[in-house]
């Protein structure tokens, strides 16, 4: 992974939600450290600074540096409370990243060749995306910044599952799936216009 994201945070001893309040009033936002067989470790980080870092949506999929105190620590970006309607982070949940153990994270999926899927291209379809992320499971050095799904062969009234999205190696879905289970779910498919002759799903044959 060549982007690096690194974050000031000082630990914070005054806990509660007046004490959150407290902070949020003086531009900072709580958060919490926890994870890999330690304790969880409270901070405080910079409002500002922490939301400029998220326009840039590689933050939510790379292994991120905390600068806490004399000490480092990595993590990734695990859960963000957010103010129901104005531009604000009540709370950040870091999780800590062990190179030795397993992160159940989420990554965006990218879809390629949409416009010139079979489906669309040649029987006049649309893509319908009823994911945009899914979450996996791997060790922090192979965390990927995306899943990347091809869908140049992908016909009309097919679907791609969940059992049948390539992963990269060393990464694995977050919950096991067997395929054609309940929980196989539909990721993408490609279908009929509206007004056009209706369709059913059906998953894609193997060539």
């Amino acid at each position: 992974m060549s982007m690096t994201f690194e974050f000031t945070a000082e630990p914070r001893s005054d806990l509660g939600k007046g004490a959150s309040r407290r902070l949020r009033r003086a531009g900072k936002v709580p958060a919490i450290l926890y994870g890999g067989g330690q304790d969880p470790l409270p901070l405080t980080l910079d409002h500002l600074k922490f939301v400029t870092q998220l326009q840039n949506p590689a933050v939510y999929s790379h292994v991120l540096t905390l600068h806490i105190g004399d000490r480092t620590e990595t993590a990734v970006l695990r859960d963000l409370q957010r103010h129901p309607f104005k531009p604000t982070i009540l709370h950040i949940d870091f999780l800590r990243a062990s190179a030795d153990r397993k992160l159940r994270v989420h990554v965006p999926l990218h879809f390629i060749n949409e416009t010139t899927a079979k489906g669309v291209k040649q029987q006049g379809g649309v893509v319908s995306h009823a994911l945009i992320d899914l979450e996996i499971a791997c060790l922090p050095k192979d965390l990927p910044e995306f899943i990347e799904i091809d869908l140049i062969n992908l016909g009309m009234g097919e679907a791609l599952h969940l059992s049948g999205i390539p992963l990269p190696a060393g990464v694995e879905l977050a919950d096991k799936v067997a395929p054609g289970s309940d929980q196989d779910t539909i990721v993408v498919s490609i279908h009929h216009t509206h007004g056009g002759e209706e369709s059913s799903v059906v998953a894609p044959t193997t060539p």
